[in-house]
């Protein structure tokens, strides 16, 4: 199987709204994960990972809590970039781009937060078991004022993470606002596990795998919890949702692990002929299959989902996918520092290019519904599709 290793399939970098940023450390709430060799934005159902692709967030710097300077070496890069004329070019510093390889080795080094901007506000939207900001009482919802006395309210959430993160012992002081009533709390970093994949089951036997992003090993990991159960009782539920993407080459293993090989998606670089990205062999056809997805499914998460579509492995459940197929490789610069740029574009097995349209589900469910709206409904699906087994495939 191709190993894309310098490829990156960026997720929607564009939407704002969706930019949730792990904060966890030097590389996380810096990463966004890209997706091709890979890397894409991310966020999970529970656990948002980093979603630097929809809203690359600066890794963090080696020692203090740093915020970038808007006017600084960040500014200067992404005006360069501009004058290409390509949407999804990123400029890294050093310390970023650093930060952005530890992330998606699924590592970071920081003090276990998620961050959203809503308004003049960065918001805590998830804290992550065991993490210093959960021992130390830091909740979701909790509003950041200052991070080591500098004032948060003009900066994105991704300045915020970055200076959120940090090396391991190293201390930084996070002021939030809880109901209106102004909070102190001195942490101190510590490396951390990304955690993009958790599994569980439900009564009935379904499987349930929740994928945050496309970082180092989250293929395995997917196979070992769909060839780990015992026989194919209940069906799985692939949830894609708020991931957006990782690496191209995670996205291809996850995919393998369903199809009997042959095609994943298409790569297509000007002036060199497509290559075709296939999965390995002995997945598993059998196990009724369902993926969900929602509107900030994007990029590698697209190429699993419209892979097992194409391919009439799955059903898809949810809402309309973000709709980005263009690939990106990174350029590593003298001083450290990173660009991205736009190198082609993906393909689904079918030939279509998801670029701005994305992956129209088989059961549609509004996005404006609750989350657990479209889980219970993919969860329908998937044991409709189990009862029509015959039973001697049904474990």
């Amino acid at each position: 199987m191709p190993r894309l290793t310098g490829r990156v399939l960026r997720g929607a970098a564009a939407v704002a709204a969706l930019s949730v940023v792990y904060v966890m450390g030097a590389g996380a709430g810096g990463t966004g994960t890209h997706a091709s060799a890979r890397r894409e934005p991310v966020r999970r159902d529970a656990w948002p990972v980093e979603r630097a692709a929809i809203d690359p967030a600066p890794a963090a710097a080696d020692s203090a809590s740093v915020v970038p300077d808007p006017e600084g070496e960040r500014a200067a890069g992404e005006r360069a970039l501009r004058r290409l004329g390509d949407r999804w070019a990123r400029f890294y510093t050093a310390a970023e781009f650093s930060g952005l390889e530890t992330t998606l080795n699924g590592w970071y080094s920081g003090v276990g937060l998620w961050l959203e901007k809503t308004g003049d506000d960065v918001r805590i939207v998830g804290v992550q078991p065991g993490s210093p900001a959960e021992r130390a009482g830091v909740r979701p919802g909790d509003i950041v004022s200052a991070v080591d006395g500098t004032a948060t309210r003009d900066l994105t959430a991704a300045a915020v993470a970055a200076a959120l993160r940090g090396r391991p012992a190293t201390g930084v002081g996070l002021a939030v606002r809880r109901d209106g009533v102004p909070l102190r709390f001195a942490l101190v970093r510590t490396a951390l596990a990304s955690h993009d994949m958790s599994v569980s089951r439900t009564a009935d036997g379904v499987v349930v795998i929740r994928v945050a992003a496309f970082t180092r090993g989250v293929g395995r990991e997917v196979r070992a919890a769909v060839t780990g159960r015992p026989g194919h009782r209940g069906g799985v539920l692939l949830d894609l949702r708020a991931n957006p993407g990782g690496l191209l080459d995670e996205a291809v293993d996850t995919a393998s692990v369903f199809l009997p090989g042959g095609p994943v998606a298409t790569f297509e670089r000007a002036g060199a002929p497509p290559e075709r990205l296939v999965a390995g062999p002995g997945g598993d056809t059998r196990v009724p299959l369902v993926v969900l997805v929602d509107g900030s499914t994007a990029s590698a998460a697209e190429v699993v989902a419209g892979s097992l579509r194409d391919r009439d492995r799955a059903v898809i459940v949810g809402s309309r996918t973000f709709g980005k197929g263009s690939v990106q490789e990174p350029l590593r610069l003298a001083d450290g520092s990173a660009i991205e740029v736009t190198v082609g574009r993906y393909r689904t097995p079918s030939g279509r290019n998801l670029d701005g349209s994305g992956i129209d589900p088989d059961v549609a469910v509004n996005a404006n519904r609750p989350p657990r709206e479209a889980e219970r409904r993919a969860l329908t699906v998937v044991r409709g599709l189990s009862a029509t087994l015959p039973k001697k495939d049904r474990g």
